[in-house]
């Protein structure tokens, strides 16, 4: 069943006596060529193991399954969790009907991992898209790669560089824990029912970290940085530091005492941490 077509996706929910739920974020795709550029963003092969999260109908789950993946499926849902039954042949799909907020992935991870990491593959609610990154962008140890797929502006600030408008605390979070790629644009028209707003996928390469002395401060300073991202970090970092403490710390790395923070890279930001 071609659940990525439009009229069967409808007959099969029609089925199940249901509907898309606001609630849950419930916009399921319905363009197959979408599936296939998430799967090849993720550079799926046979064997790999992937956290899905929120698979709903399962027309990515099926796909993942085609090349060979074995996928830990998390579906809130308790209808649509049940339906994801029907695409077990073997024993490389197993269905957990969960919050992904509170569902523990490690312990079902890693017996298959034996040495190797996972991907986590997952359309991002929307309400819920930085908590989730939050909660599985330092697990390097259990995934090499996360492919989410977020709203097209969330993209645009995940991916931006240094000097660009949006780049700010949410890209730094990111390119301190992975190297992260915008991958493709995706319409609103791909999806059932229609959302509101475009999305895009972003691939996110899990890297070590920079070394620093408290990350938890370290963040502290980042966020403060960009809560007055007009101003001059000599001035929006006035409730952690001296103004002329951070401007010695920004001539230190070659950067104009009058620098904004949107003007540095995370490994300025690393250096004037540990400077300061």
């Amino acid at each position: 069943m071609s659940l990525y077509k439009p009229t069967e996706l409808i007959a099969f929910l029609e089925s199940l006596g249901i509907e898309p739920r606001k609630g849950l974020s419930q916009n399921f795709l319905i363009d197959g060529n979408i599936i296939r550029k998430i799967v090849a963003a993720a550079h799926v092969q046979p064997g790999d193991v992937v956290l899905e999260i929120g698979p709903g109908p399962g027309a990515l789950t099926e796909a993942l399954l085609a090349h060979g993946a074995s996928v830990i499926a998390v579906e809130k849902d308790t209808v649509l969790a049940r339906a994801l039954e029907r695409l077990q042949q073997d024993d490389r799909l197993s269905v957990h009907n969960a919050d992904i907020m509170e569902f523990d992935a490690e312990p079902v991870l890693e017996p298959l991992l034996k040495g190797k990491r996972a991907k986590l593959i997952a359309n991002l609610p929307y309400h819920l898209t930085t908590p989730i990154l939050e909660r599985f962008i330092s697990k390097r140890s259990i995934f090499s790669h996360l492919v989410v797929m977020v709203q097209e502006e969330v993209a645009r600030r995940m991916t931006a560089h240094p000097g660009n408008r949006i780049y700010g605390s949410l890209t730094l979070f990111l390119n301190y824990y992975s190297k992260p790629r915008y991958a493709f644009h995706v319409s609103n028209r791909c999806f059932y029912p229609v959302p509101k707003v475009d999305s895009a996928v972003v691939s996110l390469e899990l890297k070590e970290p920079p070394a620093v002395a408290d990350e938890a401060r370290f963040f502290e300073l980042t966020r403060t940085a960009f809560q007055q991202r007009r101003k001059m970090l000599r001035s929006s970092l006035r409730e952690l530091y001296t103004p002329e403490a951070v401007m010695q710390a920004l001539e230190s790395i070659g950067k104009s005492p009058l620098a904004r923070p949107e003007e540095l890279s995370i490994d300025d930001f690393v250096t004037i941490f540990e400077s300061l």
